[in-house]
């Protein structure tokens, strides 16, 4: 598999204009098919921001591919396996290559670990309104008018001040679409809850141990990132509090058994470290397992 450290040397063998700044690759294209991206997967040193409103062709990142979608805006990190094959659009699409040394010095470079959504599947992009549109283009265009005019001490700053506007803009559409879908993939909390009881009802706590946010993502064919994303919209929760919660909600239940111990308890819940199960239960509840029973109890 090739590895890109040079976005001159990814515009070469895609058939694409080089760019203007060895570090910053903008990428305007009526066609997407007229440059030959992804004859075969690839990764690189570089963040991807890529819109596109296609009618032809693949896009496989992650573990998932995704095919025929309209108007959506898609990210990747440095060292994710990408691979485009055969597209065409129905409209106008850009991709802007940030190589990562391009960061070096300014807020971003640890600002854009923030933004959850480089860690979505591909399955998973921003699907944009006619209107969220019209505001990442005009921010496009102003970063290609920067990057194409005068170059001087201002012009990474202001041109890494936009891209980080497109990150914000990003970051509230998605929690628009979040809201959007949420009736038409249904409550997400309700299937995640759903899936716990299920894994406790069938004994998965005994024989694989604690459910984990993968896991749990896995079987809801999600990314571990979008789904704690979407749970802490629908509940103000991430993924693994809300697992902490439904365990020591079974904890409270056990624990008023008095002929089982705390540890009986602990490993029928799959934990294999009493001591961390008493710790936990403690932070959610306030009290020890030994509190809470005795209070039970009395």
């Amino acid at each position: 598999m090739k590895h890109y450290s040079s976005i001159i040397q990814l515009s070469r063998d895609t058939g694409c204009p080089p760019p203007e700044n060895p570090l910053l690759g903008l990428i305007l294209c009526e066609r997407l098919k007229g440059c030959k991206i992804g004859e075969g997967a690839f990764t690189s040193d570089f963040y991807t921001i890529m819109f596109k409103k296609w009618k032809a062709g693949v896009i496989n990142y992650g573990r998932t591919k995704y095919d025929h979608e309209n108007g959506s805006l898609s990210f990747i990190k440095p060292n994710q396996i990408v691979e485009i094959r055969d597209l065409e659009l129905e409209e106008k699409g850009f991709i802007i290559y940030i190589h990562k040394d391009y960061l070096n010095g300014h807020s971003l470079h640890n600002d854009i670990k923030k933004y959850g959504f480089f860690d979505y599947e591909v399955n998973e992009a921003l699907h944009l309104t006619p209107r969220e549109e019209d505001i990442i283009w005009e921010l496009y265009f102003k970063i290609e008018n920067e990057n194409n005019g005068t170059q001087d001490e201002y012009s990474r700053d202001i041109i890494l001040t936009h891209i980080d506007s497109i990150l914000n803009y990003s970051q509230r559409f998605y929690k628009r679409q979040f809201i959007n879908r949420s009736e038409l993939s249904g409550v997400t909390v309700s299937k995640f809850n759903s899936l716990l009881t299920s894994y406790l009802d069938t004994g998965l706590l005994q024989t694989n141990g604690l459910p984990t946010v993968k896991a749990m993502a896995d079987a809801l064919a999600t990314s571990t990132r979008y789904l704690s994303d979407l749970l802490r919209q629908e509940t103000g929760k991430t993924a693994l509090e809300l697992i902490h919660i439904f365990l020591i909600g079974e904890a409270k239940n056990l624990l008023q058994e008095p002929q089982k111990t705390v540890a009986e308890t602990a490993y029928r819940l799959g934990f294999e470290n009493p001591p961390y199960f008493s710790r936990l239960f403690k932070k959610e509840t306030g009290f020890s397992p030994v509190e809470y029973r005795k209070q039970f109890l009395n």
